[in-house]
């Protein structure tokens, strides 16, 4: 696992921490909660949770321009939107590293090229696989789009439950938020943007 200082532009840094450094760590919350990590059915833990960990936040180690490379520009002129609803979405909050837990919406107009859809959904993945404010995923993913596919305009909504707020602290456990970012055409016509927004809410 990689430690990395900048969220946009994941970057190797010298100062790499070991999974025994890691284990180690894991073993020191555990004792900090009260509990012993000799016990049988701990003793295996803080290796599964650096394991588990590698999953959560493997988006440092990706790419999401690599991914958006291979476009398609035979598409016999298309140019209208390009809607993928219901984008599972996974993340970890930054403050507390709770669980993000929701859906991701996305479109975008194509100019002269279209991108294969997993590459949307990936573009999705590799930014919520990194500790997040929902704000920020929402624009990383929409930027990212736009100048990776060169679009006339893309849209991203994302519909979310923070488990920082379901499980702890206030503990509204129905409570989801929602943030949109529009950039070319659907912020600059809102046609586009409202025709958009009818296509996910249905």
């Amino acid at each position: 696992m990689k430690l990395v200082k900048d969220t946009d532009k994941p970057e190797s840094n010298k100062d790499q921490i070991t999974d025994l450094q890691a284990e180690e760590a894991f073993k020191t919350v555990i004792k900090w909660i009260g509990e012993d990590p000799n016990r049988e059915g701990l003793l295996e833990t803080p290796k599964r949770v650096v394991k588990a960990f590698k999953e959560y936040f493997k988006g440092y180690n990706q790419n999401p321009a690599e991914e958006l490379k291979k476009t398609f520009g035979d598409v016999d002129g298309y140019d209208d939107m390009v809607v993928e609803k219901n984008i599972s979405l996974e993340s970890h909050c930054e403050h507390h590293m709770a669980p993000i837990i929701g859906v991701a919406h996305v479109a975008y107009i194509p100019k002269n090229k279209v991108v294969g859809l997993s590459k949307l959904a990936r573009t999705v993945d590799i930014f919520s696989k990194r500790l997040q404010t929902q704000e920020r995923l929402t624009m990383q993913i929409a930027k990212t789009l736009m100048e990776g596919l060169d679009a006339k305009g893309v849209a991203v909504t994302i519909d979310a439950a923070h488990q920082c707020m379901t499980m702890r602290g206030i503990k509204k456990e129905r409570a989801t938020t929602i943030t949109n970012y529009f950039l070319g055409s659907f912020k600059e016509d809102l046609s586009h943007q409202n025709r958009y927004l009818r296509l996910i809410s249905k």
